[in-house]
């Protein structure tokens, strides 16, 4: 089964999700994101994806104290995006806790900057995360387009050393309609050496099942953000998501973490 990874987009330190992207469709689900982390970890998860969506559209880094908490709070692996630029701003992601990093808008406009990241950390902590609408990849926290074509992109991150792709269709996410499955079959067919991460649309398990049967492909994991939020699966049902406030979060499971998930890349 592939890799669910919840997500956490934080925007004015709290914890929100956006509808395709737009910053004035915004939902505020929780107030603190370290409380969200925590209860993510309860709900047994492996591996969380944050987004500071602040940093990402070029705003005041206020965020990253709150992301260096959750990075404290937990025992599992976290993964970033939002902001990161440079290598100033890597190596103070790594410092912070962070496990690995997702470059972005940088990899459209200065890609010499993915090379010397993977040469620095390795590709298991350097991964390369391609927003589309349209084919074409969006840059700015989504906020800009780039004249980029997707596929083009990601190619030419594999030549470069690139492992993992986290593969966002904008259009999708937020809405719950599903993922867009031609898109990362047709990004599979193409690639031959990167992982591929999928993004956008989930909305029950059905849509999980479709993720899976793209394993051949190279998906081998799926953030899952609204979904979640709106307790879409029946097992949430069992975890206590109404009564979130009486749940123990101090308290995680003690199943097996599966760090391996997310370190096989090279």
């Amino acid at each position: 089964m592939a890799l669910v990874i919840p997500a956490i987009d934080v925007r004015g330190g709290r914890c929100v999700r956006l509808h395709q992207g737009e910053y004035d469709q915004e939902t505020v689900y929780f107030d603190d994101p370290v409380k969200m982390a925590k209860l993510w970890r309860v709900q047994n998860a492996r591996v969380l994806h944050v987004v500071d969506l602040d940093a990402a559209r070029g705003d005041a880094e206020n965020n990253r104290g709150v992301i260096a908490e959750m990075c404290d709070a937990l025992d599992i692996p976290i993964q970033l995006g939002g902001g990161i630029r440079s290598m100033e701003q890597i190596e103070a992601a790594f410092a912070m806790g962070v496990y690995r990093v997702i470059i972005g808008t940088a990899a459209v406009r200065d890609p010499d900057l993915v090379s010397a990241a993977i040469d620095a950390y390795g590709c298991s902590r350097i991964v390369v995360g391609i927003d589309a609408r349209d084919g074409e990849a969006r840059v700015q926290g989504w906020t800009e387009g780039s004249g980029v074509d997707a596929a083009d992109l990601a190619q030419e991150m594999e030549d470069r050393g690139v492992r993992r792709i986290v593969y966002t269709d904008i259009s999708r996410d937020g809405t719950m309609k599903g993922p867009n499955v031609d898109a990362y079959r047709a990004l599979g067919r193409q690639l031959e050496k990167c992982k591929i991460t999928a993004s956008g649309g989930v909305g029950d398990h059905d849509d999980l099942l479709d993720i899976e049967a793209l394993a051949s492909y190279g998906v081998d994991s799926v953030i899952i953000g609204k979904a979640l939020y709106e307790n879409a699966f029946p097992c949430q049902q069992f975890w206590g998501w109404h009564d979130k406030d009486a749940i123990d979060l101090d308290t995680f499971s003690t199943a097996s973490l599966r760090t391996d998930a997310i370190a096989d890349d090279c």
